[in-house]
C-alpha cells in the first residue's frame, strides 16, 4: 500500500511501526476511529516504502522484545529522517530513549495493569486532561535515564521516567498504552498527536469511502465479469453488495455450501443475498464432498487446511462452468493482510492460515478485486449498515473461517456435525430471548471428543458432551468468560439435552483469554 486517495483526494496518514505489540492492529484502529487513516509496516521494511507512504506522523508499537539485549528491534533512520512527529508506545519509548542517547534497564518492579500517571509538565499530549489519569501498563523494562535534550512530562509510583518529549522536536514517548479501553482518555492522548502535533486532516469518512470505492471498481472492471466466492460472513456479504453497486450483473457469487455452517445458515444466505438483494447467485451444495475429505482427520491445522483446500476445488470447479470471467473478488480485510505477513516483513511470521490471502492455484488466471483490503472489521461492518446490508446479519458473532470443523474436537463426521448444529442453535436461540446476545462478544457451542453416562427418565444414556462458550471482550486480544445467570445455562442445558438424544451432559468454559483462546481449536 502506498499513498491513499478517497474521491481522487490523498488524505493523510498516520503510520504505525509494529515492532511485535498484541495491540498493534488496535492503535491503527484508534486512529482510524478519529477519521485519519492509519496504516500498519514492520519495523524492518524496506525505508522507500515508508518514504513512499509520505505520513503526516509515525508511532512506534509496543513489542515483546528488550531494548537491553542485543540485535532487538530499532526504529530505522528513515523515521527521524523524514521530520515529522514521532509518538513511542511502550518498547517504541524505550527504543527511541536507547536510540536518542538515553538508558533503559529491566526493571525489579514489573508493571503490569492499571496505574495512577501523574502528569508533571505541560504537554501537547496531555493537552486538557487531568493531572492524574489511571492507565494501563504492560511493561517490564523502563527508561532510567533521559536522553539529551528531552524533558521529563509524567510519572508513575514504579515507572518514574512514564512519558517524555524532546525539548524542541515533536517527538514524543510514553510508557503506557493509550489505545487500551483501560487507559482513561487514551482517545484523548492519541488525538492530541494526531490532530495537535501531526496536524492531520479527518478525512478517512465512511460515506465519501464507499463512493470512491465503487468508482475505483468501475474504473478497474468496466465492463468485465467478477466472480466472488460468498460465504455468508460479514466480509464476504460487505464486497458483494458493494461489487454489486458498482457493476451489477456482471457479478457472479459462488456460494459453496460445506455443510459446516450454522443451522439454516445456508438458506439465510440465499434467501438475502439472491431472493432480498437480487444479486446473481450460485450455490454448490459440497456438503457430502468435504465431509470424505475431512474423513479420519482430527488434527485442527490439517482440518483447516483440508477445508481451505477443498473449498478451492469446489470454487474452482464452479469457475470453469462459467464463462468470460476476467476478475476474482476476495473479502480480504486488514487483519487478514497483517497476520499473513502480507506487509513484507524480513521478519514477518504466519500466525494462522487465511483463506484469503494466497492459497488460490495458479491456474485460475484472474485479477484479483479486493476492496476491502485495508480495512478493519469495525469499518467493514459500519460499511455493511450504510449499503443496506440485514443488520443481524452484519452483527452476528464472529464465525471461524473453517465452521464447526473447528468447534468439533476430533474426527468431523456428518452426525456430529448435525448434533453441533441443533446444541448451537439453542443456545443462541435462548441468548437472544433473554436479550443476552448482544451482551456477549461471541457465544457458541462445542462438541467435546468424549462420552459421558446420563440418565433420562429411567434409562441410562452413555451419549456426548455439549460444551458451551461466551466470552466478553472489545477488542478479541483479550476476553473474559461471560458470567451468565445460573437459571439461564440450567435452562439451555436441559433444552439440549432433552432435545438431543445425542447428547448426555452439558458443560460450560469458564476460561479467560489468555491463557486459553476464545476457539477450542
Amino acid at each position: 500500500m502506498s499513498k491513499l486517495s478517497v474521491n481522487n483526494k490523498i488524505i493523510d496518514t498516520i503510520l504505525v511501526l509494529d515492532f511485535g505489540s498484541q495491540y498493534t492492529q488496535l492503535i491503527a484502529r484508534r486512529v482510524r476511529e478519529s477519521d485519519v487513516y492509519s496504516e500498519i509496516l514492520p519495523w524492518d521494511i524496506d525505508e522507500e516504502k515508508i518514504k513512499k507512504l509520505n505520513p503526516k506522523g509515525i508511532i512506534l508499537s509496543g513489542g515483546p522484545n528488550s531494548v537491553t539485549k542485543s540485535y532487538t528491534p530499532r526504529a530505522p533512520q528513515i523515521v527521524f529522517d523524514l521530520n515529522v512527529p514521532i509518538l513511542g508506545i511502550c518498547y517504541g519509548m524505550q527504543t527511541l530513549a536507547e536510540q536518542m542517547g538515553g538508558h533503559v534497564i529491566s526493571s525489579d518492579q514489573k508493571e503490569f495493569g492499571h496505574s495512577e500517571l501523574e502528569i508533571l509538565t505541560e504537554s501537547i499530549l496531555f493537552k486538557d486532561l487531568d493531572n492524574k489519569i489511571n492507565v494501563w501498563m504492560s511493561h517490564g523494562d523502563q527508561v532510567q535515564d533521559l536522553p539529551d535534550d528531552y524533558d521529563l512530562i509524567a510519572s508513575t509510583s514504579s515507572a518514574p521516567i512514564a512519558a517524555m518529549q524532546h525539548k524542541k522536536l515533536p517527538i514524543f514517548a510514553i510508557q503506557f498504552h493509550p489505545e487500551v479501553t483501560h487507559t482513561e482518555d487514551g482517545q484523548s492522548i492519541l488525538e492530541n498527536f494526531i490532530f495537535k502535533s501531526c496536524n492531520a486532516e479527518p478525512h478517512w469518512k465512511m460515506d465519501d469511502l464507499i463512493s470512491s470505492r465503487i468508482e475505483e471498481i468501475k474504473q478497474k472492471v468496466k465492463e468485465d465479469k467478477v466472480l466472488l466466492g460468498l460465504s455468508g460472513g460479514v466480509d464476504s456479504s460487505v464486497t458483494a453488495v458493494l461489487l454489486y453497486k458498482a457493476i451489477g450483473n456482471n457479478l457472479t457469487c459462488v456460494f459453496v455450501d460445506n455443510g459446516l455452517l450454522r443451522k439454516g445458515e445456508g438458506d439465510q444466505v440465499m434467501q438475502t443475498f439472491k431472493d432480498n438483494m437480487k444479486l446473481n447467485v450460485i450455490k454448490s451444495e459440497s456438503q457430502e464432498i468435504f465431509l470424505r475429505h475431512l474423513e479420519n482427520i482430527e488434527d485442527p491445522e490439517q482440518k483447516r487446511k483440508v477445508i481451505g483446500r477443498t473449498f478451492i476445488d469446489v470454487f474452482d470447479a464452479e469457475a470453469i462452468k462459467l464463462k468470460d470471467i476476467k476478475f476474482l473478488a476476495q473479502g480480504t480485510i486488514y487483519p487478514d493482510v497483517i497476520e499473513s505477513s502480507g506487509s513484507e516483513s524480513n521478519e514477518a511470521r504466519v500466525i494462522k492460515s487465511h483463506h484469503n490471502v494466497g492459497g488460490l492455484p495458479d491456474e485460475m488466471e484472474f485479477d484479483l478485486v479486493e476492496p476491502l483490503r485495508d480495512l478493519f472489521k469495525d469499518e467493514v461492518r459500519r460499511m455493511g449498515i450504510k449499503l443496506g446490508i440485514p443488520k443481524e446479519m452484519l452483527e452476528r458473532h464472529p464465525f471461524p473461517g473453517p465452521g464447526l470443523g473447528v468447534r468439533i474436537i476430533g474426527e468431523i463426521t456428518k452426525e456430529k456435525t448435525l448434533i453441533l448444529q441443533e446444541a448451537d442453535h439453542i443456545f443462541i436461540e435462548e441468548l437472544i430471548k433473554a436479550d443476552l446476545y448482544d451482551k456477549v462478544s461471541q457465544a457458541f457451542a462445542v462438541l467435546l471428543p468424549v462420552k459421558s453416562v446420563g440418565v433420562v427418565g429411567d434409562e441410562r444414556r452413555y451419549a456426548e458432551v455439549i460444551g458451551l462458550r461466551a466470552v466478553e471482550t472489545v477488542d478479541f486480544m483479550t476476553a473474559r468468560w461471560a458470567h451468565l445467570p445460573y437459571k439461564f445455562l440450567e435452562h439451555v442445558s436441559n433444552r439440549i439435552v432433552n432435545e438431543i438424544e445425542e447428547v448426555s451432559r452439558v458443560v460450560y468454559d469458564i476460561s479467560s483469554k489468555p491463557p486459553a483462546t476464545i476457539e477450542w481449536e
